[in-house]
This record gives C-alpha cells, structure tokens and sequence, in this order.
C-alpha cells in the first residue's frame, strides 16, 4: 500500500489570471492597520487624556464631538478602516480553514452582509447623529443646544 503526499503549499484552488486580490488584501491589512494605530490612539487620547479625562465623557461630550466635521470624519475612518480590516481578517481565516468550496462562500457571503450591514448602521449613526433631541431635559443636553432652561 503506498501513501500519496501532496506537495506542500499547494494551493486548495488553482490559481487563476487577472487581480491578486490576496496581494491587495495583504497590502490592505499592512496600510490600514499603520492608520488604525494613528486614529485608535488619537480617538484614546482625545478621550481620556485631554480635559477632565474619563469623566468627562458623557451625551454632551460625545455630541459636541459629532457637531465638529473634522471628528465626524475621524470617526467614520475609524469606523470604516477597521470593519473591512476585520473583515478581510476573518476573510483569511475563512479561507484558511474551509476546506469545501460552498462552506467557504456561505462563510464569505455571511461575512460580506454582516460587514455591509455594520458599516450601514454605524456611518448613519454617526451621519444621523442629533445632538439636540426634542423633548429632553436641558441639564442633559450640550451647551450649544440652546435650550431655554
């Protein structure tokens, strides 16, 4: 009886011709994850250490962050940036331990909604953000709601 051994680092699909795209996925991971550290540890700084550090934080706080572009844009970088790099991790992983094709492209296609869905409901929450609600108590709200109190 004799035993077959594959060679090793055959790959499980044949490789085909046009985009890399697990070069670009790799490049991904490398750019993104050098831009997350910046914005992560900014959005840690800002947070925690300037002002009355964490503490401060509260509804007023986190809205008169949101009425300011330069953090709306911040956060939805953030946002964006580590959603797909999750993503693209998961993706690897996916493709490192499926091992059938149709278990593989369920993984991925559940993969790829829930990463859509997120990066939906997070940059409408951040877009859609009111930080003046009708209705509530005027000890609650921003300074620059202008609530008569």
């Amino acid at each position: 009886m004799s035993v077959t051994i594959e060679v090793p680092n055959t790959p499980v699909r044949p490789h085909k011709r046009g985009v890399n795209w697990e070069k670009w996925g790799w490049i991904y991971m490398r750019v993104s994850g050098i831009a997350l550290i910046v914005l992560i540890f900014g959005h840690l700084f800002v947070n925690l250490m300037v002002g009355d550090g964490v503490k401060a934080i509260d509804f007023a706080f986190v809205a008169g962050k949101l009425t300011n572009p330069f953090w709306i844009v911040w956060d939805t970088a953030m946002l964006w940036l580590a959603l797909i790099h999750g993503a693209n991790g998961m993706r690897t992983i996916v493709n490192d331990y499926a091992t059938r094709e149709r278990t593989r492209m369920i993984l991925h296609g559940a993969l790829v909604v829930s990463t859509v869905a997120l990066l939906i409901l997070g940059t409408l929450t951040i877009y859609a953000f009111d930080p003046c609600p009708a209705g509530s108590p005027a000890e609650h709200l921003p300074s620059f709601c202008g609530v008569a109190g």
